[in-house]
């Protein structure tokens, strides 16, 4: 596995998808290390997010997966119609 040389901060990778990022923010939350997400520390106790190629791949992957939860079924919206 080649050496991490750069990450994306939460702000970044929100434009560079067209996505919220509070939104974003709290679907990574299911993200560990190992699936491309490190907290970066700047002044004071506050941390943002950022993320490595691999873990922009796999946020994507989630983002789908909430997009394909959360939209309602053909079926269900033809059984209310009946």
């Amino acid at each position: 596995m080649a050496a991490i040389s750069h990450v994306f901060t939460l702000a970044r990778v929100a434009q560079m998808l067209g996505e919220d990022e509070d939104w974003l923010s709290d679907i990574s939350i299911e993200m560990e290390p190992e699936d491309g997400i490190i907290s970066v520390y700047g002044l004071g106790e506050d941390c943002t997010p950022a993320f490595t190629d691999f873990g922009i791949e796999n946020l994507t992957q989630i983002i789908d997966i909430h997009r394909e939860n959360s939209e309602p079924s053909a079926n269900s919206e033809h059984d209310q119609a009946q």
